[in-house]
């Protein structure tokens, strides 16, 4: 039986790469490879194949002409941060949190001529916005996709938005809505799970009306927010987008074979 080549990602290049704060970074990805991306799916994930330290280009587009079933290149997943059809341009943001990560190093060292793969987008989180007031939380992993629910809601929306990161300095202008508040929580050490959203989330003012979410960031910290909404609060979890997007000492991919095993 013919063993079928593996799908070819588009191989995206780098334009520019900025740190918004000492712990983001924005990588703007823009060339013809980026004719026909989809409209209109900011805050949808993606998946970005990472070169190999030292890869070619030329060896790194080969590889995927290959029959090999053997995985060489590290996967992540990521959030669509903004596309602009008119100059073929793709922003995606990074958390910069040393060399550990395949994801961060390839950040880090990024300039105009640098290269990956990219698989995707899937289909944005939240599509519709229907509710009395909302409620955002993310740490550094998902300030992505909060930011651009934040920028997609009706200008009239009225809630909250918690944002936790690990020093004053990643405190940056946010484009939210005037009527949501938006509040900045400093955790130093990411390896330490935080109680601080879950703390000020029990402390506040409930207001009446329908809610919706969306939360994201390290897997214990989500597993706590989202027993206190749902079994605590009641909320309906039709109205709430609540992930874990990492847990502390996981790679992704151990992390993704957790959260199966605990769908299943």
């Amino acid at each position: 039986m013919a063993v079928l080549p593996k799908r070819k990602p588009r191989f995206l290049t780098v334009k520019s790469a900025v740190y918004l704060s000492p712990h983001m970074i924005r990588v703007t990805f823009a060339g013809p490879e980026l004719e026909g991306f989809p409209l209109h799916q900011e805050g949808a994930n993606c998946k970005l194949v990472l070169p190999r330290d030292g890869e070619s280009r030329n060896d790194f587009e080969a590889y995927f002409g290959l029959d090999a079933d053997e995985k060489v290149h590290p996967v992540r997943t990521y959030t669509v941060r903004a596309y602009r059809a008119g100059s073929l341009e793709l922003d995606i943001d990074f958390v910069a949190h040393g060399d550990n990560g395949p994801a961060t190093r390839w950040a880090q060292s990024a300039k105009p001529g640098s290269f990956l793969g990219f698989f995707g987008p899937s289909q944005k989180k939240i599509k519709e916005f229907y509710a009395d007031w909302y409620l955002v939380a993310a740490d550094l992993s998902a300030m992505p996709v909060a930011e651009t629910v934040l920028e997609q809601m009706p200008r009239d929306a009225k809630g909250v938005a918690l944002f936790e990161v690990p020093s004053e300095d990643d405190i940056r202008e946010i484009a939210a809505p005037s009527n949501i508040e938006v509040h900045w929580l400093i955790h130093e050490d990411p390896h330490v799970a935080s109680t601080a959203q879950l703390d000020f989330i029990k402390s506040m003012t409930w207001p009446d009306g329908v809610l919706q979410t969306c939360i994201a960031g390290e897997s214990s910290v989500i597993r706590a927010i989202r027993d206190h909404l749902n079994n605590t609060r009641q909320v309906p979890r039709k109205d709430t987008y609540i992930s874990g997007y990492w847990k502390i000492g996981l790679v992704e991919d151990e992390h993704q074979k957790m959260k199966r095993a605990e769908a299943a």
